[in-house]
């Protein structure tokens, strides 16, 4: 992720965000057991991309600008940041449980952040899959009924034919169509809201 941004000119800096739950883990491993834990405390996630956003202005060359992205709990991550730090832009790709409770059996404690739409700070992407289930399109609506009842900067990208994690190239649930569209709408975004003439 941080590579195909870098090769696009951008600085980016990818937090190791379960660095306390599982520091000698593979990524797939770490993010196993934070899950098990009940996912990263939203408090520590916070202040943890608040210190990835001012290293990425103390940069040699930043125009000061930053944005955030994530995928499934990622992105229920920068809609999180976004709302409670002071950002340039945000992407939401299928951020689960921004709108809606985690079922039961998942162990997990996050709780919905749908109620801060009125504090984003910045514009909003979000990326969606028609099919999927965690955020199902009636909580996508839910979200952007939220963010225009706040007056926000937003837009928002439904796929058909595509679930949870269709990003993901190395998942069954990938679908390239989708994902490369997806890419083509970020690099538009983050081109028009990160990229200033003093770039």
């Amino acid at each position: 992720m941080a590579l195909k941004f870098a090769m696009r000119g951008y600085a980016a800096l990818l937090p190791n965000l379960y660095s306390r739950e599982a520091p000698e883990a593979a990524p797939d491993d770490a993010a196993a057991i934070a899950r098990a834990q009940g996912g990263v405390p939203d408090e520590r996630l916070v202040a943890d991309v608040d210190g990835a956003a001012r290293q990425l202005r103390e940069t040699a060359g930043s125009n000061g600008k930053v944005g955030v992205i994530g995928h499934c709990s990622g992105g229920r991550q920068a809609f999180l940041s976004a709302c409670r730090l002071a950002l340039d832009a945000a992407v939401d790709c299928y951020g689960a449980f921004v709108v809606g409770m985690p079922p039961p059996e998942s162990g997990l404690t996050a709780r919905p952040v749908v109620e801060l739409a009125p504090s984003l700070s910045c514009p909003l992407l979000g990326l969606f899959g028609a099919d999927d289930k965690f955020p199902s399109p009636a909580q996508v609506a839910e979200l952007a009924d939220a963010l225009r009842a706040a007056g926000k900067d937003f837009e928002f990208h439904s796929f058909d034919g595509a679930g949870h994690a269709f990003f993901a190239v190395d998942r069954p649930s990938y679908r390239v169509e989708a994902a490369n569209q997806g890419w083509e709408f970020v690099f538009d975004f983050f081109g028009r809201h990160l990229r200033g003439s003093d770039a």
